[in-house]
């Protein structure tokens, strides 16, 4: 066997990375949700802003605007409490269900959801030493580390640009009257979170190819494990052999059950055995039902004799039929007149027998059929 059967330079197949999903190893990108969902925030505070500010408000003046009643019922109180505490969450709802949204959509974009139960089972091997020291010293985690790096210069950056361009309007936030200031700060805020969440962007369009990178090199295969997989997915020999003959088993099976419907089964007299049959209001052309060859031949003509089908010994015909028509199969229309007469003489025959007349002689068929048909 070559030496780079045992390198990992092949590409994952589906099933390696179906099984490497179930697993819960997807590939994943935090600055990509990180980014979704700080742009979804910033842009939900620069357009809601002001309406939550002014419901915020409104709560807050509710909220210190208390009768006599309520200041010394603590049930009133709590009531009063639990019914600020709706508000607020009802006005923040838009907020918080535009950056759910965006939490959940942005895995779609790098391997999709995935739930993998199998992934809350302990794993106690991630508590090996050696291998945690491994892992420190990776080129995974010198990249991860360099990551984390240029996402704080980029982050701290960004932030240090905004503070210096919006320093005067943070600054004139407290002169301002509580409603405009509270719309404002949610302006600022929300312009802030885009800021940041463009960085986050820039990190992000490097990251996600790294990932899928990294994704795909872990699940890479030998070129052995390849062939292993395929030998699974296909079937040894010997199983396959297994299922073949349980199939020809069982469709010999249902072949036997549809000789005693048969009309009438045309011999060699030892050697082929056919069985037709024709139903002139629903086919078109006899159909051959069973077929069979010496031991399969004997059973056909036991199983005719037990259930009182005519047995016609034309060899000729019988090679031809066995040959060159499938089970099920239509007779073909070279064969037709042969056919014709073998049943119009088996229809003369039962006539007889009900009647009580003479039966008729028995049909000779061409013994050039055989040459014919090729």
């Amino acid at each position: 066997m070559a030496e780079n059967d045992f390198e990992r330079t092949e590409q994952p197949t589906p099933k390696r990375l179906e099984d490497a999903r179930r697993k819960g190893q997807v590939p994943r990108s935090p600055e990509l949700s990180a980014a979704a969902v700080l742009l979804m925030a910033g842009g939900g505070l620069r357009l809601l802003g002001h309406f939550m500010g002014g419901q915020l408000i409104g709560i807050m003046r509710a909220g210190l605007s208390l009768s006599r009643e309520q200041s010394v019922d603590e049930t009133l109180a709590l009531a009063g409490l639990s019914g600020s505490m709706s508000h607020a969450l009802l006005a923040c709802l838009p907020l918080l269900g535009l950056t759910a949204v965006a939490a959940l959509a942005a895995p779609m974009a790098l391997g999709g959801w995935n739930l993998s139960p199998g992934v809350l089972v302990p794993d106690f091997t991630r508590l090996n030493p050696v291998s945690g020291f491994g892992r420190m010293f990776s080129t995974r985690s010198v990249v991860d580390l360099a990551k984390a790096f240029a996402k704080f210069l980029v982050v701290a950056i960004v932030a240090i640009a905004v503070l210096k361009k919006k320093s005067a309007e943070l600054l004139g936030l407290g002169s301002e009257p509580v409603a405009m200031g509270l719309a404002h700060a949610a302006s600022l805020t929300g312009y802030a979170l885009l800021m940041l969440a463009g960085s986050l962007g820039l990190i992000a369009a490097v990251d996600v190819p790294w990932q899928r990178y990294q994704h795909t090199k872990s699940l890479k295969m030998t070129r052995e494990e390849v062939r292993e997989e395929m030998r699974e997915s296909d079937g040894s020999p010997e199983m396959k052999g297994r299922i073949r003959k349980a199939q020809q088993e069982a469709a010999r099976r249902r072949m036997m059950h549809e000789v005693p419907k048969a009309d009438v089964v045309v011999v060699n007299p030892t050697h082929f055995a056919v069985a037709l049959r024709y139903d002139e209001k629903r086919m078109r052309a006899p159909l051959v039902v069973a077929k069979g060859q010496d031991l399969i031949a004997a059973r056909i003509r036991e199983i005719a004799t037990e259930h009182s089908v005519p047995i016609f010994e034309a060899p000729p015909l019988a090679r031809v039929l066995y040959r060159n028509v499938d089970i099920g199969g239509e007779i073909p229309t070279s064969l037709y007149q042969s056919v014709a007469q073998v049943l119009t003489y088996i229809y003369q025959l039962k006539t007889a027998k009900r009647t009580g007349i003479v039966p008729p002689a028995p049909p000779e068929i061409d013994p050039g059929i055989e040459s014919a048909s090729h």
